[in-house]
């Protein structure tokens, strides 16, 4: 619905958002009680899961009128170019949940946060150096700035901050090879699940085989969790996808701080992982960057708002007709 839905739709657009982005940022509390599994298992039981929400989401979504609930199925088929980027997406992402969990499981939050504000300034990178955008001033300051924070991290730390690196440069890619498909949400959820489902099954009963797998030998409330793991991801996802449909890019670029200032309190005051003088400065510097993007992007937005407006044709009033006597 974009900018010119109603003022409800805007609150509700908000509320999807918020709901999206603070299901994410609360992700360091869950991953931890799925524990003794390890972060690969972990994985494993979020790849199966999600299939099999993502395809009850699918059976239950209401379909236009004259068309089959799976006719898109066998159009994607014939798309060999959208299933390979749907492959490297699925590829990815998965790549970016592994750290992810990896990270949080093993006192890593605060720098899981780190990698999540940089992720807009690696996406507008992305934009520009395979997508042939061209950016504002204002844009490549905050590009910059984003550089000297990741510097300021790796002399900081002795060693480059790869944790943040990893997951912003992965869901950054995934964010690219999504908008390079141009798939539907549900729909490329569905492939890319679908491509995950049989690796890890197969790692599923390797685990088995070798009698380490952990699925429905902790409790009832640890399988339970385990199986959680498919919604928890796809829930979020449709949230996502819902505000997107209602909101301008510009807010849905604020709400998405939501989730890695979610995380870094957690780690912070849940987890209670040491934040030395060096992170928080980096920390300090990537906000400067964000904030910078971020009310360049506003600017921008009233601009088009205003251009639109200027270019709409000019409304004529039409003259009230005399009524018929009755």
């Amino acid at each position: 619905m974009g900018e010119g839905g109603s003022a409800a739709e805007r609150r509700l657009g908000v509320g999807f958002g918020i709901a999206a982005y603070g299901a994410w940022g609360l992700f360091p509390l869950y991953w931890p009680l799925l524990k003794p599994a390890e972060a690969g298992e972990i994985l494993a039981h979020r790849m199966a899961w999600s299939l099999l929400a993502v395809l009850v989401l699918l059976a239950l979504r209401r379909v236009p009128a004259g068309t089959t609930r799976w006719a898109w199925v066998r159009d994607l088929l014939h798309q060999p170019r959208k299933l390979l980027l749907l492959a490297g997406a699925a590829t990815v992402i998965s790549v970016n949940w592994f750290v992810y969990i990896w990270a949080v499981n093993h006192g890593h939050t605060v720098d899981t946060a780190f990698g999540y504000f940089i992720n807009p300034l690696v996406t507008v990178l992305f934009g520009v150096l395979l997508l042939r955008e061209h950016l504002r001033r204002a844009q490549w300051a905050a590009v910059g700035i984003g550089a000297v924070a990741v510097l300021v991290l790796a002399v900081g730390y002795g060693k480059v901050p790869w944790i943040a690196l990893v997951l912003a440069a992965s869901f950054g890619t995934y964010g690219l090879l999504k908008k390079l498909a141009a798939v539907p949400a549900a729909e490329s959820m569905a492939v890319e699940a679908t491509m995950q489902f049989l690796p890890a099954v197969g790692y599923l009963l390797w685990l088995q085989g070798r009698g380490t797998l952990d699925f429905a030998h902790h409790g009832a409330a640890n399988t339970g969790l385990l199986m959680l793991a498919g919604p928890v991801t796809v829930v979020p996802l449709i949230c996502f996808a819902a505000a997107a449909n209602r909101l301008p890019l510009s807010v849905v670029g604020l709400l998405q701080f939501l989730a890695p200032i979610l995380q870094f309190v957690i780690g912070v005051t849940v987890q209670h992982e040491p934040v030395p003088a060096a992170r928080l400065a980096g920390f300090l510097i990537v906000w400067a960057a964000l904030i910078l993007l971020t009310v360049d992007a506003l600017r921008g937005a009233r601009r088009a708002q205003a251009a639109t407006r200027a270019q709409a044709p000019p409304q004529i009033p039409v003259e009230p007709q005399p009524q018929p006597a009755a």
